[in-house]
């Protein structure tokens, strides 16, 4: 934002917004249940049933960061009016109007996270999940494109400062990877997340081509919930094999010198599920446990509201005619979402630094109808 067009009424129309986010949050029924929750949380007794109390303080957190996120909001408004009449006073003092237009374009980015995690009201929205990426479509590119990819979510949870755990990720044989598996930690990151769902397409120049010839590949990303502790998803033991293998990365690299890599098949529906992440058997086997607890549940939901789109769309053939994106790099350069019909030029920025912010909040803005949200200028750095 140009410092010179900070104005009252800038300051008026982001008031506004902030009213309807408060009321969006609900934030006095959040106040009164931060009172409450940090009541019982004094209690004695409170750890008896450990599950219980670590739901109540994950409650607990996601209420305080709203109400607290607000609060600041509203304190950087008033900060913002007092420079900008100060500056007034003074003659029009450049600092001064610096100083406010830097409020203003932070409380701007605040508020347009806060808006777009008012749109989230799915059960596991604000929760963590786990992101499967797989070749489609065009043989040893697709692996290729497949790499590329994870490197792009790898750059793009950075930016927004979640944790991954890289749970899976085995070198193809040629170039790229055989598929990849991650679980993502942090706030609103399955909501934000289930916009990736879906097939990608890149065109490019083949790198493997020897006359460099224009190829079309494919990948499939799949994003499922990761499932909190209050939902238990039962599995006989007679009802899974574990395999244990030799542990590698991208590039061939070994993880760890040990056959620690596990892969759970889950008999009756024939999912497997692999992990290599971790220095042993017992923690990669865990880690399997949880994705295949999520992806069993995700099935049941499934099988009994036949509404699968709920959690990671419409499940399609990873191929022609059913991408989600598409990457061109030749013969010119262009990244578009065919949902929301947001694009850009800037190839690099998306796949090399992971700015995916425009075409995510662009799908949530499409999905939910609100089309007269539009992205700030922070979110498109």
């Amino acid at each position: 934002m140009d410092a010179s067009t900070v104005t009252v009424e800038d300051l008026d129309s982001l008031a506004v917004r902030l009213a309807e986010v408060e009321s969006y949050l609900h934030l006095e029924e959040k106040r009164e249940r931060v009172a409450e929750l940090e009541r019982k949380s004094a209690e004695p007794g409170f750890w008896d049933d450990a599950e219980v109390a670590r739901s109540l303080m994950a409650e607990l957190s996601r209420d305080r960061d709203d109400v607290q996120s607000v609060e600041h909001a509203r304190e950087s408004l008033a900060d913002a009016r007092a420079a900008l009449e100060l500056a007034e006073e003074m003659g029009g003092d450049e600092e001064l109007i610096k100083e406010a237009a830097s409020t203003v374009a932070q409380l701007t980015h605040a508020i347009d996270e806060m808006e777009l995690s008012s749109w989230f009201t799915g059960k596991f929205d604000h929760g963590d999940a786990i992101v499967t990426i797989k070749p489609g479509q065009g043989g040893l590119e697709a692996q290729d494109w497949t790499f590329m990819l994870f490197k792009m979510y790898m750059k793009y949870c950075a930016r927004r400062g979640w944790k991954v755990t890289v749970n899976d990720c085995p070198a193809a044989e040629v170039i790229g990877i055989d598929r990849a598996t991650f679980t993502v930690e942090g706030k609103d990151a399955f909501g934000m997340l289930r916009a990736e769902a879906g097939v990608h397409r890149l065109v490019r120049i083949s790198p493997t081509d020897d006359k460099k010839r224009r190829q079309t590949t494919f990948a499939g990303v799949e994003v499922i919930p990761v499932l909190p502790d209050d939902i238990d998803i039962e599995i006989a033991s007679d009802d899974i094999r574990v395999d244990v293998y030799h542990a590698s990365g991208p590039g061939g690299q070994g993880v760890n010198t040990t056959d620690s890599a596990v892969r759970v098949t889950h008999l009756p529906t024939g999912i497997v599920v692999t992990c290599q992440n971790e220095r042993s058997q017992i923690q990669n086997k865990a880690a399997c446990m949880q994705i295949l607890k999520a992806r069993l549940y995700e099935l049941e939901l499934q099988k009994r509201e036949e509404e699968l789109d709920q959690i990671r769309g419409p499940k399609h053939a990873i191929g022609f005619g059913n991408q989600i994106r598409s990457y061109v790099l030749y013969p010119y350069q262009m990244v578009k979402d065919l949902r929301s019909g947001v694009e850009t030029g800037n190839v690099e920025a998306v796949l090399e630094d992971g700015d995916l912010d425009p075409f995510i909040i662009g799908y949530h803005r499409w999905a939910t109808g609100n089309a007269d949200y539009t992205p700030s200028e922070s979110d498109a750095e």
